[in-house]
Formats: structure tokens, C-alpha cells, sequence
């Protein structure tokens, strides 16, 4: 820019500072002031200075010549004094000291233009200058956010994660009071708070929930949702922002933050109840392998010895822990007690009442007479310490060895078969309902004798239910044929065989039931 007439008397050195201009911060404020000092010279001016919108005002940009300006001016158009001469710019405000007895300061071409670039570039670093703070502020910000995220990451412990959640929320905000809501069963419950109380809890209707219903006698709620993949899994809210100023809202940056630390919290949660879940599953596998070692207890440790017969017995649970059940007792005067039940359900209720099954019978065969006074006790003893649903099917008999009598009491299990040695089959039939299932039952024994060559099978449901996948039955047809084809095998060979046959049959099918399988040969 060349200079005006009324500009050519300036000094090329006021000039020269404007070519060329440092690309930084202290190029801006050189070049106003060079342009503000120019405008001076070329008024006869003590003093002028140079104002832009602010946050708070005019704010003061740049300042040349003698004398004290304010740092900042109010938005009336009145001067903050007589001293002063206000020019309303476009975009800003030129304040001037004139000298004593001078007239009011007139304007040239060249000056001008320059004054007009001076307020756009006061106002462009006003804006960078205010765009830098909000940049540091985020910077500032992200950098609580994340320390705040480290803390609460370090424990898995759910209750104390709770309320350090709470705690570093209210501290980061200022807030005076706060509460933390997580999700259980469609409900939102108070798990934590700081200040007055709070609403114990609310049903998750799926719709917006203000702060204000939270925090009801707050002046200046404000709620945001802890998400987890993009689910509500609970919610956390703070109030009233303390400040030297008292209790007032909080900003939209205080938004933004609380935003960012639901965010960190979210995760911190989601990690503590994933590692309590595991805790929990660990702990459960603990208590199924001690389940499972007192069942294998229960269990018989092998046959006893009986003259004149052979004895198996074969067990394998559905799950880690089943409710099948079989055991031989010994008895005066060389008989032996035969139990094979089976617990309705599977798992641990199922586990449970076959121990109470096994302590029963233990101490009811010794002290009643073996039949219906038997099954009479302990039907009462079944249905008075178990849950209502839950029963036994159960077969009970008492072998004599000198004259193969076999006398037995069938509780609504399934029939036994006896294969004579003369290839004919018999069915040991139900006597009775299963025990547990009514007070009053009745039952009945029944007696039939083993002859020479004749094999006893007792077996639970679980070998002939055994399905394949498309719902073929192994059924009773096929646990008699296994038991005609291996006439002649050792007991443990027919126990093998078994196996393998219902094995082979359910192919890649689960187990859907426990199995049981007792064997008793007399021999010839």
C-alpha cells in the first residue's frame, strides 16, 4: 500500500513495520500497534487503542501513546470518559486520547483501509485466541477424564467401584451432590450417593429420565446414561456446580465431560462384573467338583461278595453331578440289600436329595421290617425335607442267598427284567407311587425267586430314553436285546456292553439322562 497525500510526511520507519509481519502471535500485536501508532502520527494524537468483541466485553486488542486505557470497554456507545474520543468501527471500537485543544480526528483513504484490516485482524485473533482456550480446556479436560478412568479402572471390586465412580464424578464437576443407578432386572436401583437422598429406584420403561426426577430437591440437576453396547445400564447424575460465586449450572463443557466419564465408567463396570461372573463361575465349579466327589463316595466302591452270585453295578451322570442313585447293603443273616432310584430333575437339587436318599435308607433298612413299613417312613421323610416337585422313582429288594428269593418294593420305577436261563423274560412291575410325590402312599411288595442261570437287570430310564438326534428311543426292546446277545458274558462284559450299544446309538447326541444299570447272576 502506497502512502496518501496527508500520509507522505509520516517517517519511512513507521512504514517499514509493516512489511514484512512474523507469522506468530507477536506479528499480530506488532502490526496493530505499528497501525495504531500511524494513525496517531497522522492525527496528532497522544494516545488510541484498539477493542474487539470479547467473552466479557470489548476487550482491548492493542494500544499506542501516552496515557492508561481500559481493559476493556462496556457495549454502550458512551466513552468511558471525557478524556476519550470512542470511533464505532465495523466489527470494533477505536478508543483515542486526543491532545489538548485538538480538534476531532479526521480520516484519510490509506488509513482507513489499514484500520479496517487491523479490526479484522484483532477480531480473527480474538477468535483464535478464545478457539485456544476452548482447545486447551478440551486438552484439560480429556487429560481429568482419563486420569479419573485410570482410577476407577484399578478395582474389580463392585462395590467399591461404585461408589469411587460416584465419588470421582462429583469431584471432577465441583458438583455437591450426585447418585449412581445401575440395571437389575428391568429396574433402576440407588446403588451409591453423595449429598441429600436420592429416589431408591425406578422401572426402566425405556424412555428419557431427567435428573430432576433423580435428584428431586436439586437446583441444578444434570443426568447422563452409563452405556454399555449402546444399552442402558445405568445412570449417573450430579448437582449443583460449586463455585466462589455459590451453587449455579453446570456448562455444556461440564456435559461434555460428565459424557466422557460415563464413558470410562462404563467399562470399569462392564470389567468387574465380568471378572465377579468369573469369580462366581469359579467358585460354583469348586462346589459341583465337591458335589461330585461326595456323590462318587455315595456310590459303591465295588460288588460285594455274595456265594452263589455275581453282582455289577454301572453308573454315568448326564452332568458333573446326577440324581441316579444305586447301592448294596449288607444284611444279617448273608442277605444283601439292592437299591437303584432316580431323582426327578438333574444337577445339584437332584444331588442333594440322593445324599438325604442314601442317609434314609441307611438307617431305615436296619430298624423296619424290609416292605411296605419301610417305604412308609421314608416316603414321609422324603416329602417332609424336599421341595414339593421333587420325588424319587425307586426299586428296593432284599436278596436271600441260600435260596435266591428276591423280595422287592418297586416305587414307580421302571419295571425290572429277569432273563431265565431258559431264554423266557419277566417284569418286576411298579408296586406303588414314587417316593416324595404323596403323603399318604401306598405300596406293595412283591417277591419272585432266581433260579440257577437267571440274570437280574435294574436300570434307571436314562438307558432306554436314550434318543438319538432325530428322537429314536433305544427303549426296553433294545436293553433286552443287548442282555439276550452277551447270555453268557461276564456281568462286567454285559455292563460293556451296555455302554457301547447306547453309546453307539445316541451317535453324536448329548446325554439327555443319567444312566444306572445293577446286574445280578445266580450262578449254575
Amino acid at each position: 500500500m502506497s502512502p496518501g497525500p496527508a500520509d507522505r510526511a509520516l517517517e519511512p520507519a513507521v512504514w517499514a513495520r509493516f512489511l514484512p509481519v512474523p507469522a506468530d502471535d507477536s506479528g499480530d500485536l506488532l502490526f496493530l500497534e505499528g497501525l495504531l501508532e500511524l494513525w496517531c502520527r497522522s492525527r496528532e494524537t497522544a494516545g488510541a487503542a484498539l477493542y474487539v468483541e470479547g467473552e466479557r466485553g470489548l476487550e482491548r486488542q492493542a494500544a499506542f501513546g501516552s496515557g492508561t486505557f481500559p481493559r476493556r470497554l462496556a457495549r454502550t456507545t458512551a466513552g468511558p470518559g471525557p478524556e476519550f474520543e470512542r470511533y464505532d468501527l465495523s466489527g470494533g471500537v477505536l478508543l483515542v486520547r486526543p491532545l489538548p485543544g485538538a480538534r476531532k480526528a479526521s480520516t484519510t483513504d490509506s488509513v482507513d483501509l489499514l484500520l479496517a484490516a487491523g479490526v479484522r485482524l484483532a477480531r480473527l485473533r480474538e477468535r483464535w485466541k478464545r478457539e485456544q482456550f476452548q482447545a486447551n480446556l478440551k486438552g484439560v479436560e480429556l487429560d481429568a477424564v482419563y486420569e479419573v478412568g485410570l482410577a476407577i479402572a484399578s478395582t474389580l471390586d463392585l462395590e467399591r467401584l461404585t461408589e469411587e465412580i460416584l465419588l470421582r464424578a462429583v469431584a471432577l464437576l465441583d458438583a455437591r451432590r450426585g447418585a449412581l443407578y445401575l440395571l437389575e432386572d428391568d429396574e433402576f436401583r440407588l446403588v451409591s450417593t453423595i449429598g441429600s437422598a436420592a429416589h431408591a429406584s425406578f422401572t426402566d420403561d425405556g424412555g428419557a429420565v431427567t435428573a430432576a426426577e433423580l435428584l428431586p430437591d436439586a437446583q441444578h440437576p444434570m443426568v447422563t446414561p452409563i452405556l454399555v453396547e449402546g444399552r442402558r445400564k445405568g445412570l449417573l447424575a450430579v448437582a449443583d456446580k460449586e463455585s466462589r460465586q455459590g451453587i449455579g449450572p453446570f456448562s455444556s463443557a461440564d456435559e461434555r465431560s460428565l459424557e466422557l466419564f460415563a464413558n470410562q465408567a462404563a467399562i470399569a463396570l462392564e470389567n468387574a462384573r465380568l471378572h465377579q461372573e468369573a469369580l462366581e463361575k469359579e467358585r460354583l465349579e469348586r462346589d459341583l467338583q465337591l458335589a461330585a466327589e461326595i456323590q462318587r463316595r455315595i456310590l459303591p466302591k465295588g460288588t460285594p461278595e455274595i456265594p452263589g452270585f455275581e453282582i455289577a453295578g454301572w453308573n454315568r451322570s448326564a452332568r458333573e453331578i446326577g440324581g441316579d442313585y444305586y447301592d448294596f447293603i449288607p444284611l444279617a443273616d448273608s442277605q444283601l440289600g439292592i437299591v437303584l432310584g432316580d431323582v426327578s430333575g438333574k444337577g445339584v437339587p437332584a444331588a442333594l436329595l440322593v445324599s438325604t436318599l442314601h442317609s434314609a435308607i441307611r438307617l431305615l433298612i436296619d430298624r423296619l421290617e424290609f416292605g411296605p413299613a419301610l417305604f412308609h417312613q421314608l416316603n414321609r421323610h422324603i416329602v417332609e425335607s424336599s421341595a414339593p416337585n421333587k420325588f424319587v422313582t425307586l426299586i428296593v429288594g432284599r436278596l436271600e442267598a441260600a435260596t435266591g428269593r428276591f423280595g422287592y418294593v418297586n416305587a414307580g420305577h421302571n419295571p425290572g427284567l429277569v432273563l431265565r436261563a431258559d431264554g423266557t423274560l419277566e417284569r418286576l412291575p411298579a408296586g406303588g407311587v414314587p417316593v416324595g410325590l404323596l403323603p399318604q402312599a401306598s405300596f406293595l411288595s412283591q417277591e419272585l425267586t432266581l433260579e440257577p442261570g437267571d440274570l437280574l437287570c435294574l436300570y434307571s430310564d436314562g438307558i432306554t430314553e436314550c434318543t438319538t438326534l432325530d428322537d429314536r428311543e433305544f427303549g426296553e426292546d433294545g436293553l433286552i436285546d443287548v442282555l439276550r446277545t452277551t447270555s453268557g458274558k461276564t456281568l462286567q462284559d454285559i455292563v460293556d456292553w451296555i455302554d457301547g450299544a447306547v453309546t453307539d446309538f445316541a451317535g453324536d447326541g448329548p446325554q439327555g439322562d443319567d444312566q444306572t444299570v445293577v446286574l445280578i447272576r445266580r450262578r449254575g
